[in-house]
């Protein structure tokens, strides 16, 4: 099955109590394609960057088999940049600079070989970019997955929700549930939400794992204890990555197989958080990937027979 990947590509100076990085490869875009190519599938990237993002970078991704013809290059423009401090919690942090660059006055353009897509991903981005991709496609791909954040519900909260009203399945985090919503009860929040037009949800909880929810059905599905954890970002769409290259390998939608999805997604997380932006992604192998899964599948295990 065809996969295309919308986001961000970017240059990241990440700071936690483990180190910092001066300009390292980022942004959701990356993450999610770099991610998504481990399952089988060529993601095709839909994203911009400037001048300065360089060649060599270009070729990265080439290297995962991820299809740039979608990567606008700005020649006149710098590339997305962001500057972050991590606290110790490492579940919080402070922004110290964005700069928005070639991403500011993004157009998305959809080349004429990816208009055959099977399973669409909107990496965050503002929901009116998300939407146009959408509508510039000749015909609707079979699942489309959405990723947003709060930023949008402060600016643009009747864009987003016209966004989210044209997509099969929504990742936000637990907070983010809760401002849509306006409910504090993830359970509540989630059945509003759905009523916005998605048939899924997943709510993402940090280090204690992720929900998913349709109308009649929750599952909950574990993090991964970790001993260390050096860097969180881009671990959501890490996630999302993992997430949708599975269901695009395996071409089914169902709530049984979307529970499958968040576990790889959440593999493919785990490994994103253990060394500095997307530096992890790039020595994965299928039997590191394996191996992380048998620890999920290890986590949840017992023998009901023996509880009833």
């Amino acid at each position: 099955m065809s996969l295309l990947v919308v986001g961000s590509v970017a240059f990241d100076a990440i700071e936690t109590p483990f180190g910092k990085t001066d300009k390292t490869l980022g942004g959701a875009g990356t993450y999610i394609a770099l991610a998504a190519s481990y399952f089988g599938v060529q993601p095709k990237l839909i994203s911009v960057v400037g001048a300065d993002f360089g060649q060599e970078n270009l070729e990265l991704l080439k290297k995962y088999n991820i299809d740039i013809e979608g990567v606008q290059v700005k020649k006149d423009e710098k590339t997305f940049f962001w500057s972050g401090r991590y606290h110790n919690d490492m579940n919080s942090r402070d922004t110290l600079l964005t700069e928005l660059n070639s991403l500011e006055h993004f157009d998305p353009v959809v080349p004429e070989n990816y208009q055959d897509t099977d399973f669409l991903i909107l990496g965050n981005l503002s929901p009116i970019v998300q939407r146009q991709v959408i509508e510039r496609l000749h015909k609707r791909p079979k699942f489309i997955v959405m990723d947003t954040m709060n930023f949008w519900m402060n600016i643009m909260l009747d864009e987003l929700k016209k966004t989210i009203s044209m997509v099969d399945l929504l990742t936000i985090n637990d907070e983010e549930a809760r401002q849509l919503s306006g409910e504090y009860s993830l359970v509540k929040a989630a059945r509003k939400i759905l009523k916005m037009g998605p048939k899924f949800l997943i709510i993402k909880k940090g280090e204690h794992g992720a929900l998913l929810f349709d109308e009649q059905n929750i599952f909950s599905a574990p993090g991964l204890p970790l001993e260390e954890v050096f860097d969180p970002t881009g671990a959501g769409d890490t996630f999302a990555g993992g997430l949708i290259g599975f269901l695009a390998r395996e071409g089914e939608i169902s709530f049984a197989n979307l529970r499958n999805a968040i576990i790889a997604g959440s593999a493919m997380a785990s490994f994103n958080v253990q060394k500095f932006g997307v530096e992890q992604l790039l020595d994965l192998n299928q039997k590191m990937i394996y191996e992380r899964l048998q620890q999920f599948v290890q986590l949840t295990r017992f023998d009901y027979n023996q509880i009833l």
